[in-house]
């Protein structure tokens, strides 16, 4: 790539706020098309879920979801471009990240969270100790078989090592997150190979801190409201149906906009943060680039 593909722009910390505010726009600019495409995106983690839990050989469907996630998440991505270029949603665009040589790159965008992941994994081990570890299973099942468990049980715990391990995780989950955080549209609109997209991704983060900032605590704000309105509508439908109506009904009206907001937020960071927003969508390099 030349400079000019490489270049990130500052962008000011309401722009975090902006990005969100983008998303909700691009949903409301097509609800049907772009719910549509969320609600299946729901529908096929609700499916995998249920038949996973039916029994331990189906566990694995739960990695191929995993490896489904970006791929859809690309094709919402370009769902939400063709709406703002004044196009329709189609349940179509969801299969635009198997397309264009796009597959392999995106399926690549795993290797941060996996990482974090296993560092996290490796950190657990090194900071608590397998025996801990072994004991605190023994207390949690303890605690299970217990109408009101004894907090006797937790004392022998290494409760402060494990506060600061769940401290360490979530830093390193938000780094993570930063490699992946506008990789997705930089793929699925540009040639940059996967390592350079996620490169790209990394420095505008670091560069833009105050406006991601910003952008995590609206949108965490955001999700209580919508969280306790799909709630809402979920404890009627378990008056009518039960409680997989309810289940069903909560999950499919949470993907349903969830999804097609955080895609036009991060459409929206993407574009204002580098600079090769403007390319045409479709440009893509064939086979497993990096």
């Amino acid at each position: 790539m030349n400079d000019a593909n490489n270049q990130v722009n500052q962008v000011s910390a309401s722009a975090g706020a902006q990005w969100l505010l983008d998303g909700f726009g691009a949903l409301r600019k097509a609800p049907l098309g772009l719910g549509l495409l969320g609600a299946i995106y729901g529908a096929i983690a609700l499916v995998v879920a249920i038949v996973a839990s039916r029994s331990p050989a189906l566990m694995s469907l739960q990695l191929l979801m995993m490896l489904v996630g970006p791929l859809l998440a690309g094709g919402i991505v370009f769902a939400v471009r063709s709406v703002e270029q004044g196009g329709q949603a189609k349940p179509s665009h969801l299969l635009e990240g198997f397309h264009g040589g796009r597959l392999g790159r995106l399926l690549l965008t795993l290797l941060p969270n996996i990482g974090a992941l296993l560092l996290c994994v490796v950190l657990l081990v090194v900071m608590v100790g397998q025996a801990a570890l072994v004991e605190m299973v023994q207390v949690m099942e303890q605690a299970a078989a217990q109408t009101q468990p004894d907090p006797e049980l937790f004392s022998s715990l290494p409760l402060g090592r494990l506060a600061l391990w769940m401290l360490l995780s979530l830093l390193i989950g938000i780094v993570a997150s930063f490699f992946t955080f506008v990789a997705i549209p930089e793929i699925m609109f540009t040639d940059s190979g996967a390592f350079a997209a996620m490169g790209r991704s990394f420095r505008a983060c670091l560069r833009n801190l105050p406006a991601l900032i910003v952008f995590i605590v609206v949108t965490f704000i955001a999700m209580i409201a919508i969280y306790i309105v799909v709630m809402i509508i979920g404890v009627v439908a378990r008056a009518v149906g039960g409680d997989l109506a309810m289940n069903v009904v909560t999950q499919l009206l949470l993907m349903a906009v969830l999804m097609p907001v955080m895609m036009g937020a991060v459409h929206s960071a993407w574009k204002q943060m580098l600079a090769a927003g403007t390319a045409a969508p479709g440009v893509a390099n064939a086979g497993f680039e990096a």
